[in-house]
């Protein structure tokens, strides 16, 4: 974990001569919803493949770079796409942009993702605040020599999403007129997506929506002390009983006409925080 540590900082120092204002609010934008980063103004942006030790994105629908710039009245960090534990990639490599963000002063962070709603009052399209977590994916970010000055070696996950930024997103929802569920993110390792019998046991698990990501970053980030915020954009139904198959490429046709709406909530909540 030393050697994380010295990592972390290299690659942060790499950024900090290219920041004009340090952010405070870190934002992960998910499959197919990079867009947003578009929008951030003065906006300075940095290939993941210049920064040291940062992996490389090889999803469709994440760009692979960091942005940051102002965003409603914010100095944000943006990564314009995320890794994943399927990629072949170590959970701490997955995570270690969380690393790099508090590291260069983030305070708060703004994790999305595209996912499967497996609760069946839920439909493709809708977006869910995260109150919660079940991690299925069989391992923890955490696992190994803890350093301190990460740290703690046994952080509390009771109230991961931050109940007052959870208020805040439904706040922002209501004011500009989007309907917004709430529920609980199962995250599993993937790529494959799940069978029949595993998403009914998913479901009877207290698992509202499944996904392949957000876990992982939300466990380190907790570790690190940030507050933070989960937007899921439910891309497809993923009820066990009625399960039909899916692609990625439906997955990312759900996000892209989910996007504006999308957009507009963070916008929202970034103009609310």
């Amino acid at each position: 974990m030393n050697q994380l540590a010295e990592k972390v900082t290299e690659a942060a120092n790499y950024l900090e001569e290219k920041i004009v204002n340090q952010p405070k609010i870190g934002l992960i934008l998910g499959s197919g919803l990079g867009d947003l980063a578009e929008e951030i103004e003065a906006a300075t942006e940095v290939e993941y493949s210049s920064i040291p030790y940062f992996p490389i994105s090889t999803v469709e629908g994440h760009a692979g770079k960091l942005v940051i710039g102002n965003l409603q009245g914010n100095v944000v960090i943006a990564m314009q796409g995320r890794f994943h534990y399927y990629e072949g990639y170590s959970m701490q490599e997955v995570t270690f942009p969380v690393r790099v963000m508090q590291a260069l002063g983030v305070e708060t962070l703004l994790v999305t993702n595209a996912c499967g709603g497996m609760n069946p009052s839920f439909q493709p399209g809708d977006l869910m605040v995260i109150e919660d977590h079940i991690n299925m994916t069989g391992t923890n970010p955490l696992i190994g020599r803890n350093d301190e000055k990460l740290g703690p070696r046994f952080p509390d996950m009771s109230q991961a999403y931050d109940k007052s930024l959870q208020k805040i997103a439904e706040n922002a929802a209501e004011s500009i007129g989007i309907s917004v569920q709430k529920g609980v993110y199962t995250g599993i390792s993937g790529p494959a997506f799940m069978t029949a019998a595993e998403l009914i046991m998913l479901r009877r698990l207290g698992g509202d929506v499944v996904g392949m990501s957000t876990v992982p970053e939300v466990i380190t980030a907790r570790h690190a002390g940030l507050k933070v915020l989960g937007i899921s954009c439910i891309t497809d139904m993923a009820v066990g009983e009625e399960i039909e198959g899916v692609s990625h490429e439906e997955v990312m046709e759900t996000a892209s006409k989910t996007k504006p709406k999308f957009i507009a909530l963070v916008k929202q909540i970034l103009k609310e925080m």
